[in-house]
């Protein structure tokens, strides 16, 4: 301690360090008195001695000289209780310390286990406080007879909690976990709800039955159904009028808007949400305007859209080099039409 220059903290923490090794260095005096006043009273008690040559030897030392049968017999029995009670005393002082030890350190897991708070130097003034507690219980245990030292008022160490100012949204943390998926499955939901509500609402399209001239027809349809579904509902329509659609599955039709050909499985919530279009016009309008080419600059893109084309699949395949058939092309997602024609 002379000539050490240090904070008031290091100062203390080195009197705490010197008092347990003064407190460890009587510990050991004393089990080694303990053991020395064992060896004198049980005799001849070495290492590599047995019990039985130990209490031979003790028993010997107590009946030195003549003796009766009595104090022979009281000599044996009173040695043989004293050996084990010692024995026995022993070992209980061992298994209470141990557990002692063992109590205390589940204890202090426990209450680490059970903080919540985050500091920087409280986990490991803590395991320190918690090996000098156990140090002192084992000292304590060895020197049940010494005097205990009082200690003075010792100042509570204040702990570090979470800094407000700190950033720590990148940190893991169960409970935002928790709750942003919770808030995720909350707005996959009602995002599947509007589109539910949406695809139900009704469309009216205008389209023209095409055989060579045009039968132009209105019909309601949802905006979730597919292009197989309207063309099932149209030869339905157009069943009593047209005979030869009688026999014809929906599969048979083609629906041409815009001179692109739709496929069967694509929906008309897709064309209106995509905005796709066409070589002539919108394929998300299905109301009817005039040819905007008769009036208008065919080339400029605006809003304005025809009537669609039903026509069955082998009229096309017959008259497909004659127009208006020879524009017609199958539909593609991937190319973008910047002007009309």
């Amino acid at each position: 301690m002379g000539g050490y220059v240090g904070s008031a903290e290091a100062t203390m923490r080195l009197r705490k360090y010197e008092k347990r090794r003064e407190l460890q260095q009587q510990a050991a005096e004393e089990a080694k008195r303990q053991s020395d006043a064992n060896v004198d009273a049980a005799g001849l008690r070495q290492f590599g001695v047995g019990q039985a040559e130990a209490a031979d030897a003790a028993f010997k030392a107590e009946t030195i000289g003549l003796v009766t049968r009595e104090e022979f017999l009281s000599a044996k029995i009173n040695l043989a209780e004293r050996m084990s009670r010692e024995a026995k005393e022993r070992k209980q002082a061992a298994e209470d310390a141990a557990k002692l030890v063992k109590q205390q350190r589940a204890t202090q897991k426990a209450k680490l286990a059970s903080k919540s708070k985050l500091s920087f130097l409280g986990n490991e003034e803590d395991v320190e406080e918690a090996d000098d507690n156990n140090e002192d219980a084992v000292t304590a245990a060895a020197l049940p007879n010494l005097p205990t030292l009082e200690a003075g008022p010792t100042k509570k160490r204040a702990k570090l909690g979470k800094d407000p100012s700190v950033e720590t949204h990148f940190l893991p943390d169960q409970d935002r976990a928790v709750a942003e998926i919770n808030l995720r499955a909350q707005l996959k939901e009602e995002w599947t709800l509007r589109q539910k509500i949406i695809k139900n609402e009704p469309l009216e399209i205008t389209y023209s039955f095409w055989d060579g001239s045009g039968h132009r027809r209105k019909l309601t349809v949802r905006k979730g159904d597919t292009i197989e579904d309207f063309l099932r509902a149209v030869r339905e329509q157009l069943s009593p009028d047209f005979k030869e659609l009688r026999g014809v599955a929906a599969l048979d039709l083609m629906y041409v808007k815009e001179d692109i050909i739709l496929p069967h499985e694509m929906t008309f919530y897709d064309l209106i949400v995509t905005k796709a279009r066409g070589k002539s016009g919108p394929l998300f309008n299905f109301d009817v305007h005039e040819d905007v080419r008769l009036h208008n600059d065919a080339t400029v893109q605006t809003d304005n859209s025809h009537a669609g084309k039903v026509v069955e699949r082998h009229w096309y395949s017959r008259n497909k080099h004659i127009f208006p058939a020879s524009r017609w092309e199958p539909y593609d997602p991937t190319k973008i039409r910047e002007s009309y024609t």
